[in-house]
């Protein structure tokens, strides 16, 4: 891996200014950042840690003009905004207390004591600008190289301290990991797979569904159903799920559709619209997360693909025919809008029907024909109307 990867993080936009307001040696990249660097992906976010308090953080930034925001500064987290983008500014922090779900924690100048409480090797990795220098403590250059998600230290200490870590090791291992997992850090996460259940839902839902939106989860997703990981707190997904996963992954691949969390989470459930609700309702996912996962259950095909996409709207639409493994006709509707009926029942009254419920119950058989025939033009659209008119119900 090249180090010389790391030389970029500096050049990016405001990151030099910010540095040196800081001030010379103070700061150093680390996690996510230098992790992804050495790898050669695209940097999503900027992390820097610092031996500066947050509020020696902030006072210096606005010396240099520079905008911050105190998103975490309990926890000693400023966050510099930089021609609008985000860089978090973390003050080295070691471990006072913990209880598996939030930390106590003391700042403090040792930059090992701060590593020593991160969660894996590959997020330990401190980059210091000015020396051109890579700190790595526990081996995680080595680990990253060959593609093994290792915790720091004692992996059962770890997850002591925070429980998601069990979800994390798999989202890790599915992402960065080749072969098999860690044994130890496997070993833990069985062990203490109930913990999970003293999480809130909301924290393991994230770390589920950023689980399934990786290219291929399947692997990782069917080792934690084979070691019961989910058990505690997901018993209804099974084998049965994977498999469905299996398929839809492939239809996904076979389409021109992009692989999605939400799609993907209902396809390892049973297709059963008050169970998708129920168990969207205990991972507390929002109310269009939730309508979505019991329309994508439902599984009714009833039709062709666009009269389905104009009935129950193309995002479900697509997800169940993805998750029937229809991605031929999945992909003729992702480029297509629904269209809308472009008439109303004004025009009916105009057309001299008697305002009531005849109204409604007419629009609807013209509007029903209207999706039938494929959405036909305006002159057939016209006929449809006359037709309708012209039977007894539509009087």
């Amino acid at each position: 891996m090249e180090l010389t990867r790391l030389d970029a993080l500096s050049e990016r936009p405001g990151i030099a200014q910010l540095l040196g307001a800081l001030g010379p040696g103070s700061s150093r990249f680390v996690g996510g950042a230098v992790r992804d660097s050495l790898l050669g992906l695209i940097v999503q976010d900027i992390d820097l840690a610092t031996q500066l308090s947050p509020y020696e953080v902030m006072r210096r930034c606005g010396a240099a003009s520079i905008r911050t925001v105190p998103t975490g500064i309990e926890h000693g987290t400023v966050t510099a905004v930089l021609d609008g983008h985000p860089v978090e500014i973390t003050t080295l922090r070691a471990d006072v207390s913990t209880d598996g779900r939030r930390a106590t924690v003391a700042f403090t100048d040792d930059w090992k004591a701060d590593a020593e409480r991160r969660d894996f090797t590959m997020n330990a990795l401190y980059w210091d600008p000015e020396a051109g220098r890579l700190e790595d403590w526990f081996g995680g250059l080595d680990d990253l190289r060959a593609g093994q998600v290792r915790f720091i230290g004692e992996p059962l200490q770890r997850i002591a301290e925070d429980h998601l870590r069990i979800l994390r090791f798999f989202r890790f291992h599915a992402r960065f990991g080749r072969g098999a997992p860690d044994g130890p850090g496997l070993a833990a996460c069985v062990e203490r797979a109930n913990d999970l259940m003293a999480l809130s839902r909301e924290r393991i839902a994230d770390e589920l569904l950023k689980l399934l939106a990786l290219p291929n989860p399947l692997p990782t997703v069917r080792l934690m159903i084979e070691y019961r990981i989910l058990a505690a707190v997901l018993p209804e997904i099974d084998a049965t799920g994977v498999a469905r996963l299996d398929r839809l992954i492939a239809a996904e691949r076979s389409s021109a559709i992009e692989g999605d969390a939400l799609r993907r989470l209902s396809a390892l459930l049973a297709p059963e619209p008050l169970l998708a609700e129920k168990i969207a309702a205990r991972l507390k996912l929002s109310n269009k997360a939730r309508k979505r996962l019991a329309l994508a259950a439902d599984g009714d095909l009833d039709g062709n693909p666009r009269a389905l996409a104009y009935w129950v709207g193309q995002e479900a639409a697509i997800d169940r025919l993805l998750l029937a493994g229809q991605a031929a006709e999945a992909n003729q509707i992702a480029p297509w809008s629904p269209a809308r009926l472009p008439i109303s029942g004004g025009e009916l009254i105009r057309r001299g029907l008697t305002p009531g419920p005849a109204i409604a119950r007419t629009l609807k058989a013209i509007e029903r024909r209207w999706v039938e025939e494929g959405f036909p033009d305006a002159q057939r659209l016209a006929q449809l109307v006359d037709e309708a008119l012209a039977t007894k119900s539509g009087l």
